[in-house]
């Protein structure tokens, strides 16, 4: 088993270092972008950190998915598609460095030029970069895609072209973009736009295209076969313009990335079982303890890896649509946070071993102090102090549980709560001052093995309140569509965010979100300080400031009470065949999106 126990230590302070690093941009062409100051490596760098230079290339990798998909075009609103493919199938201007956050590298573009307010950026493309069928990638291409993306694309990608007051051509390699919105971040989120060719959607309906049309891109893996929901296999294209690029030294070294798709979590494990599968990753820490030990694991033919990581915990739980009358009330959510028995959840199917979310940006530098807020996070939070739930400036822990099934206490504070909120109990159901029954549907969607147990358990509980509730399993594709319209009461709920967070945060929990289809503020959060601190991180220009943003915006968040967390996940468990390596070095990101199929390689003894 690979660990590194120094990892979590060395992950903070390179963040902070990171972060702490700041300087003025001029405007001249560098090879590089930082939100803050300078990036870490030189013009001349080799290769990541976190990459093996000398990788043998071969092999495959074959990882097991929950659910279907009737789409191969990441970009587009419509159909469910593979998550993978909008990390390994397109090149973008800029390439991430997972040791860096808010740093990237050229890719596409040989340089990225800015002003020092970054109130426009230049990328120079790199004349030899090409798609995978060998035509050249031009301006033309990025300004069309960059265009159809912003307008007819999948939504994450409205927000920035909003922002662009002019998109041109400056040169034959050279692209302009003139921004209308104060927005540090916004340099560094056109870099990671992916690029499309131009010639290939024209007398086609891009926003329709599905299985019938696969997006022509530029990437070291192409999509080499598929059958419709059954699986998906990218291979490494030998001819791939880039592979000199330092951004791409070590990565990309396996033959094959194959996804294959299940129906249910157990038909996937058992495939991992029966060797079709040689890499799972595993959430729940009672089952790597107890399940994995089945003969390949015990012969040393499958390997269990635990990788640690120093990014923000996110938020997972079970939301409440405060878009319902029933979850308007803070009161009410309090209350039900209150009657969700962590502890002893946790002890039923993790055997307590995973530790619980206390904040969206939790297990790391961004996340809140629990305490009183002070210095410059009080500062921010202290303009809205009116429209701020209890605990934001006070100070906010989550309920704890005596572990046992009765949660005397905190059920005990949850029917005070209620009781607050004009609740009471006749003839053992809760009711309204109308009379009428709190009673409310929990929505999951087919192969939600694991949050069914979650909330069985949790409905038991809401019984002894008088609370009636429906737990309603459904097809993806009715899910999904429900999900976007904001259709549900309460819900499965997940969204990871980064050492980064920048625009897509707006995404998150803007109010926009309340009434605009296919944010993922399913939670209704219509917060003035939320929005307003958004744009402090946006703004920020010094660490400090970022930071201090970061931690109120998580008061708000956390204090809000919109999600009841479950645990969190500070390390990766992987089981993989023993010829599947990856460096000692692992970034501060620890396994992230495309860190396994880009950066593992395979090597029998």
């Amino acid at each position: 088993m690979k660990r590194n126990p120094h990892l979590l230590g060395l992950a903070f302070g390179a963040v902070s270092a990171a972060l702490l690093s700041i300087g003025q941009i001029s405007a001249e062409p560098m090879h590089g972008i930082a939100m803050y100051g300078d990036p870490a490596l030189p013009p001349d760098f080799e290769a990541f950190p976190y990459a093996n230079p000398d990788a043998p290339i071969g092999g495959r990798i074959i990882t097991g998915e929950v659910g279907s998909f009737d789409s191969l075009n990441p970009y587009i609103r419509k159909g469910t598609v593979p998550w993978q493919l909008r990390f390994l199938t397109a090149d973008t201007l800029m390439a991430r460095n997972w040791d860096e956050p808010f740093t990237l590298y050229g890719l596409l573009a040989e340089s990225v030029e800015t002003d020092p307010e970054r109130t426009w950026v230049e990328f120079t493309l790199r004349p030899e970069a090409e798609f995978s069928d060998g035509s050249p990638v031009t301006v033309e291409d990025v300004l069309w895609s960059f265009e159809t993306l912003g307008t007819i694309g999948h939504p994450r990608y409205a927000g920035a072209w909003t922002k662009i007051e002019k998109a041109e051509a400056v040169d034959e390699h050279t692209v302009r973009f003139t921004f209308n919105t104060e927005d540090r971040e916004l340099p560094l989120i056109l870099g990671l736009r992916p690029i499309l060719k131009k010639a290939q959607w024209e007398g086609k309906d891009f926003a329709e295209s599905g299985l019938d049309e696969i997006p022509i891109t530029s990437s070291p893996y192409r999509i080499d076969d598929f059958e419709a929901g059954r699986f998906v296999s990218l291979k490494r294209n030998p001819d791939y313009w880039g592979w000199d690029l330092p951004v791409w030294n070590g990565h990309a070294n396996l033959d094959e990335v194959r996804m294959e798709f299940f129906s249910d979590g157990t038909a996937q494990f058992e495939a991992f079982k029966a060797g079709e599968l040689n890499s799972n990753r595993e959430f729940n820490a009672a089952k790597w303890e107890d399940q994995y030990n089945f003969p390949a694991i015990t012969s040393g033919d499958v390997i269990k890896s635990v990788v640690p990581h120093g990014r923000p915990s996110g938020i997972t739980g079970f939301v409440m649509n405060t878009r319902r009358d029933l979850f308007s009330d803070w009161k009410v959510r309090d209350a039900l946070i209150h009657a969700f028995n962590f502890e002893f959840i946790n002890k039923t199917q993790t055997g307590g071993q995973q530790p619980r979310i206390t904040s969206y940006f939790s297990n790391s530098i961004l996340g809140m102090d629990h305490g009183p807020a002070e210095g410059q996070v009080r500062a921010f939070l202290e303009p809205y102090a009116d429209s701020l739930l209890p605990g934001a400036l006070e100070g906010y822990e989550l309920p704890v549980s005596d572990g046992t099934v009765r949660n005397r206490a905190n059920i005990a504070k949850a029917q005070d709560l209620l009781a607050e909120a004009g609740w009471t109990v006749e003839n053992g159901v809760l009711v309204d001052e109308g009379g009428n029954p709190f009673e409310f549907e929990l929505l999951l969607s087919i192969g939600s093995s694991e949050e069914e147990a979650f909330a069985n358990i949790y409905a038991e509980a809401l019984s002894r309140l008088g609370i009636d509730v429906t737990i309603n399993i459904i097809d993806k594709a009715q899910y999904n569509e429900r999900m976007r319209n904001y259709d549900f009461d309460m819900t499965y709920y997940r969204v990871g965010v980064s050492l980064s967070p920048g625009n897509e945060q707006y995404g998150y929990w803007g109010s926009a979100g309340v009434t605009e289809p296919d944010s993922k503020n399913w939670m209704g959060m219509d917060s003035p300080a939320a929005d307003a601190l958004i744009g402090e991180i946006l703004t920020a220009e010094s660490t400090d400031g970022f930071i201090a943003a970061t931690k109120a915006l998580d008061r708000v968040l956390t204090t809000g009470r919109y999600v009841i967390p479950f645990y969190q996940f500070n390390t990766s468990r992987l089981a993989h065949a023993r010829e599947l390596h990856y460096p000692e070095h692992v970034p501060i990101y620890g396994d992230w999106l495309d860190w396994q199929p880009l950066v593992w390689w395979w090597e029998e003894e």
